[in-house]
């Protein structure tokens, strides 16, 4: 679809016949197999493992104990298969396939379109003439009120011609326009319209006719270009093809440095200074350079007014000969650049694309077996991001390459290091069973990243293996609530961000808190008071926050000497401290809540 709207233009309203078109439409779908077939790797690699794992097949293989990676070879090979059949495709095939598209795409464009004067505008597809119709009769095909400029030989020069009515036909040979016009009038300049006063008198013939034959040349045939002409272009040529070119051109290039320098420092340097001149004034002169000891300051200076301005001229008109010559050898040379760029990215292409072959399928094997997902819904939604992703790096590569911000290898190999880095993760991922693409694991992630609380559900057990011990229940709460307070008296204000970054979150005094009130809360479960149960799940779920990475030297000296970051993780603290110190404060009412239920049951004489 992007290659039939880009160049829709050069296809619609030419009068192509319909094998034309299935010949460009052909080679042009042959040009898309080499980034077709990674993302087709991609594709069926994730439908199959996908399904593999959603009808626990996967799972059955691994329970035999067959592994993974025994299970991904047979297919490995297979895509090793298919990297050296892209390989020899792009090498043999694909350059005779990009020759004809481009051919048929030049000739499409080279071709005249179609006739179709429209009402009411001026119409300027015909070359050298602008043809006016105010009315067309589509039943007999007369045009009406017509008005013909024709500047084939200059606007200054143009013959206006204005009829009543008339007729456009195309000769049998397809190569002239026969204009046939009914009562009307031309008006043309019999000399030249050059450099004339406003008030010169200019000879022009005025003429009236009934009848009168155009004959205008417009070749309406489909002429195919030389695919000769297409097949100089990098896209055209194979490995070995790219590689002469390449190795001839530099050396072309390389002869022409060693060419550049002699001529310039003989056309600016020693052809201006010829050695044994003579002066009049006899300046000082050392024989053993061109150059004068004292200078050309001191030379010049010497000389009269008229001998100055000479020298000068002299200079001028040889400083803008070399800088003539210099821009030629330096066009050359661009040019010379460019083509061995471009031909050197083509030739990395080639063992690029075909090994993107392998690295979807160390992408999409694992993927599936990670997401167990089958079918065409998730796999092709995933193909297609990958793809995009590999797409929009090999775009991005490729351009540095093309503008030498990068070496031509580093700008097209780009794509293939991300992909092989994500292979290389997902199969690490997939041989231990992750669950990185868990829809639970990712759910549970984004609840604590937008802070939904987890919620304690708890329900009276229909069988009490172990009742419950209250007293010492109520004696870790009592303790529980002391040192609570002192946490509480210690993280009441806000760190300092140096203190923060020396000292730390404080998670040593917090995870012995939250450990202990796990004790009880577990132990009363066990009640078959259906009020302790239900004040159990008012206790809030303290979440400990997990710093570990940030806690080494290095990454802390990262964070503070990156400021945003550091920033942002000491506000990030700053809020989550200010959760668990409210947390606490809840908890400690729970506490007591529950231990004045607790000393009513046992005032009430429950048997403890």
């Amino acid at each position: 679809m992007q290659f039939l709207w880009k160049h829709v233009n050069d296809m619609v309203g030419k009068g192509v016949d319909m094998i034309v078109l299935g010949q460009l439409f052909f080679y042009a779908g042959v040009t898309f197999t080499p980034m077709a077939l990674p993302l087709s790797i991609l594709l069926a690699s994730l439908m199959t493992f996908g399904n593999l794992g959603e009808h626990m097949e996967l799972l059955a293989m691994k329970a035999s104990g067959i592994s993974l990676v025994r299970i991904m070879k047979p297919l490995v090979y297979f895509s090793l298969v298919l990297v050296v059949v892209s390989f020899v495709f792009q090498n043999n095939i694909l350059p005779h396939a990009q020759t004809k598209t481009y051919t048929i795409l030049l000739s499409l464009r080279q071709k005249s379109p179609e006739l179709d004067i429209p009402e009411g505008v001026f119409y300027k597809e015909i070359t050298g003439y602008n043809v006016y119709v105010r009315h067309k009769d589509k039943k007999t095909g007369m045009l009406q009120d017509m008005m013909i400029y024709d500047y084939s030989q200059g606007f200054e020069n143009a013959v206006v011609t204005a009829a009543d009515s008339g007729k456009l036909k195309v000769s049998n040979d397809k190569k002239y326009l026969i204009l046939t016009l009914y009562n009307g009038e031309s008006f043309e300049n019999l000399e030249k319209m050059q450099s004339r006063s406003v008030d010169e008198r200019v000879r022009y013939r005025r003429e009236t006719f009934e009848l009168r034959d155009v004959l205008i040349n417009y070749d309406m045939n489909f002429n195919l270009a030389d695919e000769s002409i297409m097949g100089n272009r990098d896209s055209g040529k194979n490995v070995s093809e790219l590689t002469q070119f390449i190795d001839s051109v530099q050396h072309k290039q390389d002869s022409i440095n060693t060419k550049i320098l002699p001529q310039f420092v003989r056309k600016a340097y020693k052809n201006g200074f010829s050695e044994g001149r003579t002066f009049s004034f006899e300046p000082e002169y050392d024989p053993r350079d061109t150059l004068f000891r004292k200078g050309f300051q001191h030379y010049y200076d010497l000389l009269n007014t008229d001998s100055k301005i000479t020298h000068l001229q002299l200079a001028k008109s040889k400083a803008e000969q070399v800088k003539m010559e210099n821009n030629i050898e330096m066009f050359w040379q661009n040019e010379y650049r460019n083509s061995i760029l471009s031909h050197k990215i083509q030739l990395h292409r080639k063992f690029s694309v075909a090994i993107s072959c392998l690295l979807f399928f160390f992408i999409g094997a694992p993927l599936g077996t990670i997401i167990r997902k089958g079918g065409l819904g998730m796999p092709a939604v995933l193909s297609v991001l990958f793809f995009l992703l590999y797409y929009t790096i090999d775009t991005f590569g490729t351009k540095m390459a093309k503008q030498e911000v990068w070496v031509v290898w580093q700008g097209v190999w780009l794509s293939t290091f991300v992909l092989a880095a994500l292979g290389a993760f997902f199969t690490y991922k997939a041989v231990n069973d992750s669950t990185i693409m868990n829809p639970d694991a990712w759910k549970n992630f984004l609840q604590k990243l937008i802070g939904k609380r987890e919620i304690r559900n708890y329900s009276k057990k229909d069988v009490i293996m172990e009742t419950p011990d209250y007293t010492n229940d109520i004696r870790m709460m009592q303790q529980w609530n002391e040192e609570s307070e002192k946490y509480l008296k210690e993280h009441s204000k806000p760190t300092f961000y140096f203190s923060f970054w020396k000292n730390g979150f404080g998670n040593s005094t917090l995870k012995p808190l939250v450990e202990k009130m796990e004790l009880w809360i577990d132990d009363l479960r066990n009640s078959d008071e259906n009020l302790i149960v239900g004040k159990l799940m008012d206790y809030p779920v303290i979440d400990i926050p997990n710093i570990k990475l940030i806690q080494k030297p290095f990454a802390k000296w990262f964070c503070i000497i990156v400021f945003p970051i550091g920033l942002v993780i000491y506000l990030w603290a700053l809020l989550k401290q200010r959760q668990i110190n409210h947390d606490i404060k809840v908890s400690r009412k729970v506490n007591d809540n529950i231990i004045t239920e607790l000393d009513k049951l046992i005032k009430d004489g429950y048997e403890l």
